[in-house]
């Protein structure tokens, strides 16, 4: 399959007999004090005005231009440049240091470059600088890129200090949310208060709103691409920090110097520490840790290995009577090979897991379980090939076998395996950005995708309007019902002026899994079901355009992007449906059609004392299903109409910092209660409209301040202080319907609000 893939590429490209006459150069970009590579590096040729590139996810590079003399530029945000002559009579290898600078002033959402906002043919892209991130003030001062990402237009919350996150009309689950090339099912600690990435252990963090390139695939509406710090492969070092309510840990060093490296990194909250110490909280549990651990191994300068893996687990529980616990674990092996100049090679196998288990116990002959599962085991191979300046090809294939057990209840002994969904995914893709001419960018792809039902021991069954009408029994590993996708993606970029250029772009994507939640904000106990045959994979057609533009030599950025999505087979629930006691969960569902468009602002100022951005995003997001508000369009539940967020950095000096954000959106779509009646002296509330209501506005302030102490010797250290919710706006969580006490006739509505003024404090130090 490689070496067919191979010689495809080979055929796909415009590698023509002249430009065999050219000389490449290639190389690897790396932090000089670290030795970790330096995704999305700016790497060019003066003379050559179309020469300029990004270096990839691994720091490679590769530039094919006519044999001359050179000046070769590198650049990349916080670092100092790079420039050296070179003399291109043939290929070339120059491995490019950068040094960092002594004091970074820049914004948290930063390019890759100055300009390459304007001039790359990528739309709704952006790049969280993962180092500024614990100057912004969030919720219980732990730094969060999923909170982060929420202040960006077109990104919403899933609800007061909820990590969860809805992208142009998607839902949660419609995310491809990866780290270190792995799937996360269910990226949050604490019922959704934190995510499950310590910012301490990550390296890189992109967004991509929709039009992902085709090495993507398997969601809806958008891609978090987290890489994994590598280690330091030249010194150890030692990092961390203490809150109120969590302490974490960071140590990397070389485990053989300037040839291999690791980095372990822990995390721990403690708030069951405390309760224990109250009476009647003895036997309570309630905390969260995670694990993040790599390593990697330089067989030789073309070659490398790496070997990363997350565990998180959360824990809750009231003695032997309750307890419930979730969590995720990756692991990912990876091969990374330079072939020859103009290829790169990236080979990797690929673990993920997420459970939930609930136990209860009533009395000695009646505990019961409820549990869940999915379990992923991926192969992805990928080549990437520099024919010449123009064109930068990346290609490959990818297979998953899913194992997915929907929401059980069982006999605490019962053995739950024989319930296992088993479902086969594949994808082949291809994708070129080409430079048409010095104003013209077009990135295109094409990716091949399908989902195959395997059988399990239990039979599939069919339903019509929520009835059983048959049911298909396939032997154990046969293939049953198989979907097959195509999905084109294009985009295109058109520079006006040297400061100013006009995007467009559309792209199809497919989804073969998919969460069922009653929640709006999101459960550990929501579950993952697959494509059966009763449920087919949801597809979304999405067109956009932008236009983009930058002032006052690049140091303010503006952007407004409109966009339209069409989205089949999308999956709601019939009314009265309770998804986690139904025998077959799959009788419970209704499907049918959705539509999202809106239109977001971005403007943003990267450098000097001041950084930030002001963000506006107007949107609607409305689906369509039989069964549901008689037919008509109702809208989604993740529907905001206005959505705004300011967000600013002042750095007073080298050692103190102050930074603020405002949100204010509308509230989230509801359903509540019309009508009510009595049926035996009990209340049963009637409801008619699907989501036909709001719950009240969203609005709120938080406030932080950085002390960072200049370094001694090896040590620095800083202090962080936070106010989440500065003015105390007491925002809805939840709101409730009961009879007023008073006169039982009437109905009084109840909100519950979770957090008024909290403050954080946490200390931070590295060695």
């Amino acid at each position: 399959m490689q070496k067919f893939i191979f010689f495809l590429a080979v055929l796909l490209s415009t590698f023509t007999v002249a430009a065999q006459q050219k000389s490449t150069l290639s190389g690897t970009i790396r932090d000089q004090a670290t030795g970790e590579e330096l995704i999305g590096a700016s790497i060019r040729l003066l003379e050559s005005a179309s020469s300029g590139r990004a270096s990839n996810e691994y720091g490679f590079y590769s530039l094919t231009v006519p044999a001359g003399k050179y000046t070769v530029s590198c650049s990349y945000l916080g670092y100092e440049n790079f420039q050296q002559a070179v003399v291109l009579d043939k290929d070339l290898k120059l491995d490019i240091q950068l040094t960092e600078k002594a004091l970074l002033q820049e914004v948290v959402i930063s390019a890759k470059k100055e300009n390459e906002n304007v001039t790359r043919a990528t739309m709704g892209v952006e790049k969280l600088e993962v180092k500024e991130l614990g100057k912004l003030p969030v919720i219980f001062g732990e730094k969060d890129i999923l909170k982060t990402i929420q202040l960006l237009p077109g990104v919403k919350s899933a609800g007061e200090g909820n990590s969860g996150f809805f992208v142009r009309g998607g839902a949660a689950d419609q995310n491809l949310i990866l780290l270190d090339e792995a799937p996360v099912y269910n990226a949050s600690h604490l019922l959704g208060f934190f995510s499950t990435f310590n910012s301490d252990a990550i390296k890189d963090a992109t967004l991509i709103k929709g039009n992902s390139p085709a090495q993507y695939g398997g969601r809806l509406a958008s891609v978090l691409d987290v890489k994994m710090l590598e280690g330091n492969d030249k010194d150890y070092h030692v990092k961390g920090g203490i809150g109120l309510i969590s302490s974490r840990l960071s140590v990397e060093g070389p485990i053989q110097k300037e040839k291999s490296s690791f980095i372990v990194t822990g995390r721990r909250t403690y708030a069951d520490v405390f309760l224990k110490g109250f009476d009647g909280f003895e036997d309570t549990q309630l905390y969260f840790y995670d694990l993040n651990a790599k390593a990697n191994y330089r067989i030789n300068e073309n070659n490398r290995i790496f070997l990363s893996g997350y565990f998180g687990r959360d824990v809750l529980g009231f003695g032997e009577t309750f307890g419930i616990d979730w969590g995720n674990k990756t692991g990912t092996l990876r091969w990374n090979s330079i072939i020859n100049p103009r290829w790169f090679s990236n080979t990797s196998l690929i673990f993920s897991d997420y459970d939930y288990k609930i136990s209860i116990a009533t009395d000695e002959s009646n505990d019961f379980k409820i549990s869940s599962k999915i379990r992923d085991w991926n192969l992805k191979q990928e080549f990437q090939f520099f024919p010449n300046d123009r064109n930068s090809w990346r290609f490959g294939f990818n297979t998953i076998r899913h194992t997915i057990r929907p929401s059980r209840f069982a006999d605490a002994e019962e053995d739950l395996s024989g319930y296992n969904r088993y479902g086969m995914e594949n994808a082949v893709f291809a994708n070129n950005e080409f430079k048409v001419n010095s104003r013209f960018n077009v990135d295109y792809g094409l990716r091949l995708s399908s989902y195959s039902v395997l059988g399990d021991e239990r039979g599939y069954n069919i339903y019509e309007n929520g009835v059983k009408t048959d049911t298909v029994i396939l032997e154990s590993g046969s293939i049953g019902k198989t979907y097959v996708n195509l999905e084109p993606r294009l985009t295109a970029s058109y520079l006006l002026t040297p400061t100013s250029s006009l995007k467009a772009g559309f792209s199809r994507n497919t989804q073969n899994l998919h969460l069922l939640s009653n929640s709006s904000t999101g459960n550990p106990t929501d579950q993952w079901v697959g494509n059966s045959y009763n449920i087919k994979p949801e597809i979304s057609d999405q067109l956009g355009l932008g236009y983009f533009r930058n002032f006052a030599d690049n140091k303010y950025e503006f952007s407004v992007e409109t966009y339209y999505k069409w989205m089949q087979n999308q999956v709601d629930y019939k009314n009265g449906a309770d998804i986690n006691t139904a025998p077959d969960v799959e009788s419970e569902l209704l499907y049918g059609k959705g539509r999202a468009y809106g239109i977001e602002f971005l403007l943003k100022k990267k450098t000097g004392k001041l950084s930030g951005w002001i963000g506006y995003t107007l949107s609607r997001t409305e689906r369509q299903i039989d069964g549901i508000n008689n037919g008509d369009w109702y809208v989604a539940r993740q529907d905001r109409t206005h959505d705004i967020s300011v967000v600013g950095t002042y750095q007073f000096n080298k050692n103190w910092s102050l930074s603020g954000s405002f949100i204010y959106n509308t509230g989230n779509a509801a359903t509540f209660p019309s009508g009510k009646y009595e049926v035996a002296d009990n209340t049963v509330f009637y409801y008619t409209e699907r989501n036909g209501y709001r719950m009240p506005a969203n609005h709120r302030l938080d406030l932080g301040v950085t002390y960072e102490r200049q370094r001694r010797g090896r040590f620095q250290n800083s202090w962080n202080f936070g106010l989440y919710n500065a003015y105390g706006r007491q925002n809805a969580y939840t709101i409730t319907f009961e009879d007023d006490p008073d006169d039982p006739s009437r109905t009084r509505a109840l909100q519950t609000s979770l957090f008024r003024w909290v403050p954080s404090v946490t200390y931070n130090f590295k060695f």
